[in-house]
């Protein structure tokens, strides 16, 4: 017969690794079932819904078209601008450059963003804060700086467009400069 003290001991190990058994069982359920829950909640976010639209609708525009329609628009509210030439080959920017008087600078700014908006068909672009004010129409987006008021006694307040192309194919058609600033 075998020792009683053995077969105790073996009975207590063999209770041991029964329950470590079960609990391991039990947390293996336990996490499966977490698993399985954040699955399908998840699911849902990562259905497929196609390809994305394309970042602007419409043929892409011309830069001249582009410079000549915000030049127009600024010259419309007094502030006259050169278009200075791009320096990055292969990318689709432009600025404007120019100068206006600090009195009115603010409100000639806002009132020709206003204009591009109800007269040429820009949209309103993404809100930066900070007195930056930017438009969209098609391939390009427009951002400027409201100007501030107060710039040195007998200085000019300077306005400055900074165009960018979000898909152009084609860089600049031209860069040859629009004549110098002036003041109004």
């Amino acid at each position: 017969m075998a020792d009683w003290p053995a077969v105790q001991r073996t009975e207590r190990t063999d209770t041991i690794v029964r329950r470590r058994r079960g609990r391991g069982a039990l947390a293996s359920l336990a996490v499966a079932a977490v698993m399985t829950a954040t699955a399908a909640a998840c699911g849902a976010p990562l259905q497929d819904l196609g390809p994305l639209p394309p970042r602007f609708s419409g043929p892409p525009l011309p830069a001249d078209a582009v410079v000549s329609e915000l030049t127009s628009v600024l010259a419309a509210e007094g502030i006259t601008v050169a278009r200075q030439p791009s320096e990055a080959l292969g990318r689709c920017t432009e600025r404007l450059t120019g100068r206006h008087a600090p009195a009115t600078v603010d409100a000639a700014v806002r009132a020709a963003v206003g204009r591009a908006r109800s007269e040429h068909g820009w949209q309103a672009g993404p809100d930066l804060g900070n007195g930056t004010l930017t438009l969209t129409k098609g391939n390009w987006t427009a951002l400027t700086a409201v100007p501030s008021p107060e710039p040195a006694q007998g200085i000019e307040s300077s306005v400055i467009v900074s165009l960018t192309c979000v898909d152009g194919g084609s860089p600049t058609a031209s860069t040859t400069p629009a004549p110098g600033p002036t003041s109004s």
